[in-house]
């Protein structure tokens, strides 16, 4: 088998259409169609099938997959080892992480880096079923889910858990409930909100905490930036539920950040990286330092 064309095979299961493949890899669709149909062509068993107008793989075509992402793996450490004598690594390290990890996690990634290893950053907020696709683009990708969501699909990726952070009510330091330590579900009856937009992580935060509190939320604004969305709560327009550790540099100027009581209200923040991307020393040098970095910030959140 063609290690390229199992890559091919691969990339149609990550990104989901073969055009979407053919722009990753600058080449033609056509292209792509005929060397998956080279591939098909020396197995036995149908690798892909036709979903609408999409083709999509079949079980065999996931399990050649996940054989394959084993090569590129196997080939990525054979071309760290050959690196590993060259003076420098002409790959950047790529990372992407939604808004508020970025805010939490580039800055200090720079400092401890310095002129060493070259990092390629990104902003990449997306909805929780877009996060794996992004392996295919970033060496690192930075994502999160809720406790209560599916777990990253384990197959093809490698999960590196970094935090898991509690999430809390963020609200106008004038608000009536600012004044307490913690807040119980009740109490937050007739507010109104900021929500994320439909399908990212925290939006069902607030659809849990309306079942617990037994009335919906009023949702008066959808914004996914913490930073704008702060603005909103100073201004004492609405209040919203926000991370502890990426969202505490937000926590001042008149907004405060309070815990809500008897629940528990968390997030699960994790790198997902392809094994290949892992098997440069580089991106494992860059993963470390994510690591040592989330749990300093994790500590000192916590810190009274």
């Amino acid at each position: 088998m063609d290690p390229a064309r199992l890559r091919l095979l691969r990339e149609l299961g990550d990104r989901g259409s073969v055009a979407a493949v053919a722009a990753a890899m600058h080449v033609s669709a056509s292209a792509v169609s005929q060397q998956l149909a080279a591939l098909q062509a020396g197995i036995g068993v149908p690798l892909t099938v036709k979903s609408g107008r999409r083709l999509v793989l079949t079980e065999a075509g996931e399990a050649l997959a996940v054989a394959g992402s084993r090569v590129e793996e196997a080939l990525a450490g054979a071309r760290d080892a050959v690196a590993s004598y060259l003076e420098h690594d002409p790959q950047p390290v790529r990372v992407s992480a939604f808004h508020s990890a970025g805010l939490t996690l580039f800055g200090p990634l720079l400092a401890r880096l310095g002129d060493g290893i070259r990092v390629s950053l990104a902003d990449a907020d997306v909805a929780r079923s877009e996060f794996a696709g992004l392996t295919a683009d970033y060496d690192l990708v930075v994502a999160h889910r809720l406790a209560h969501e599916p777990e990253w699909p384990s197959e093809r990726i490698v999960v590196t858990p970094l935090f898991v952070e509690p999430l809390d009510i963020a609200l106008s330091a004038a608000h009536p409930l600012a004044a307490l330590p913690a807040i119980r579900p009740e109490q937050l009856r007739g507010e109104r909100w900021i929500s994320t937009h439909p399908g990212f992580p925290l939006a069902g935060v607030l659809e849990h905490l309306g079942a617990l509190s037994g009335t919906a939320p009023r949702i008066d604004h959808r914004i996914n930036e913490f930073f704008l969305a702060a603005t909103v709560v100073r201004a004492g327009a609405a209040i919203a539920v926000m991370p502890r550790f990426t969202a505490a540099s937000l926590a001042v100027d008149g907004m405060v950040l309070r815990p809500v009581e008897g629940a528990t209200l968390v997030r699960h923040v994790d790198v997902l990286a392809r094994p290949d991307a892992l098997a440069r020393t580089p991106v494992r040098s860059v993963l470390a330092e994510l690591r040592s970095i989330a749990t300093a910030a994790s500590k000192s959140a916590d810190r009274p």
